[in-house]
């Protein structure tokens, strides 16, 4: 997934806001979609990140499938490499939007509060199957029951292990998070250690929540809660006292998949995106993927998510509807996600690849149901940014968790308020 930086300011909102008033007044899209009675070509604009060069060949693929199957639209993708969501919105702002777009589920819910996304719910019709969609990450899109974009791809986290290291300390797959604590410190031996951690708040969210406690609470941080202090404890606790886990950097890896790479780290919980990287880049290391442990009897991982989303200032909504519902429909959506660079969003067509019984990618697909997407409100951002700042130096030992988790919740209300 792509970070992006976050802008919440008011005056940014309001000009967004405005901007869709004039980019709407006067538009006759339906028109400007079909080419008119002489059937004319109407062009469109998709815009998102850039990717590896297999992935922007599959999108390439699917869009040319798109027009061939719509003689009368062509498609111009345009890729933001940088600073996606500050380019997007100043183009947004200026009423140069592109008509659909990738939107981050982090990001949504504080773009469509400023009205400048187009909900869809009026676009669907019923062949569409809307019910085929892994309901969390449709949710991600939705507010107040209405639907303002379509999932693309996801991935969920799931254990990867070394199974030669497994082997030879004669240990099972743990099933829980004790028991992955335990195991951790028979995997522990000089130069590897049991487990690698990604000490931040989008891979620990699940687990901050996971006996009770709410990590956002009426869209201020909330993670200071006596409840999500002690449920992210353990994770302090095992790289403090049992010293058998480790982040990447403490081992002089980039991220947990190349630590994993590396065998510095017996196990790691990561996404989709770690297969095909350890498939190009340690194709020696055996392993496996196993759903994440559960906590005090419950499962639980996270996921992330990218949906395509209309501009509602496009004067070509009918056109850029019909780019949605192809790319995110089961043809477009099985292109794309033919090669398993990113998992399909629609259960259907995860099965007719079989990706949910696949060796590897199967854990993930498991989690998609029960998942809690990396979304929650407008200030999530601000939230993280807050928290990741302070939860280091709790990870890393230089001062107590209830302490540092204090601090980063006020700093954070602070911003917010």
């Amino acid at each position: 997934m792509v970070k992006m930086k976050w802008m919440a300011s008011l005056g940014m909102t309001t000009m967004l806001v405005g901007s869709v008033l004039a980019g709407c007044s006067g538009s006759d899209e339906k028109a400007s979609s079909n080419g008119g009675e002489n059937g004319e070509k109407v062009e469109i604009t998709l815009a998102g990140w850039g990717g590896n060069p297999s992935e922007q060949k599959l999108l390439k693929q699917t869009l040319e499938d798109f027009e061939a199957k719509h003689p009368n639209i062509d498609v111009k993708h345009e890729v933001i490499s940088e600073q996606y969501m500050d380019v997007l919105k100043t183009r947004l702002i200026g009423g140069e939007g592109p008509d659909v777009f990738y939107l981050d589920a982090l990001e949504a819910p504080a773009l469509i509060d400023t009205g400048v996304v187009e909900p869809l719910d009026d676009y669907v019709t019923e062949d569409f199957d809307v019910k085929d969609f892994e309901k969390p990450m449709l949710e991600a899109f939705q507010v107040d029951g209405k639907t303002y974009g379509f999932p693309k791809d996801y991935s969920t986290l799931a254990l990867f292990y070394n199974k030669k290291m497994f082997e030879e300390a004669g240990v099972e797959v743990p099933k829980t998070w004790e028991e992955l604590r335990e195991v951790s410190k028979a995997l522990t031996k000089e130069g590897v250690y049991g487990f690698g951690v990604a000490p931040e708040l989008a891979r620990l969210y699940h687990i901050a929540q996971a006996t009770g406690g709410e990590v956002v609470k009426d869209d201020k941080a909330n993670f200071a809660s006596d409840k999500v202090v002690n449920a992210l404890q353990p994770i302090i606790d095992q790289h403090n006292e049992d010293k058998t886990s480790a982040q990447a950097s403490e081992v002089g890896a980039n991220w947990g998949g190349e630590m994993f790479g590396q065998q510095k780290a017996a196990m790691v919980i990561e996404g989709n995106w770690a297969i095909p990287f350890l498939a190009d880049t340690f194709p020696d290391v055996d392993y496996g993927t196993a759903e994440l442990p559960t906590i005090d009897g419950k499962k639980g991982t996270m996921a992330y998510t990218v949906g395509y989303v209309m501009n509602a200032a496009s004067e070509k909504k009918e056109a850029s509807w019909e780019l949605i519902s192809y790319l995110t429909g089961k043809e477009g959506m099985e292109t794309w996600t033919s090669k398993g660079f990113a998992l399909p969003t629609r259960k259907s067509v995860a099965e007719k690849l079989g990706y949910d019984k696949d060796e590897l990618r199967g854990a993930l697909v498991a989690g998609a149901p029960y998942a809690t997407v990396w979304a929650e409100g407008k200030n999530l951002p601000i939230i993280m940014n807050n928290f990741n700042n302070q939860f280091i130096a709790a990870f890393l030992g230089d001062r107590p968790l209830d302490e540092a988790l204090k601090e980063a919740q006020e700093q954070a209300n602070s911003e917010i308020q």
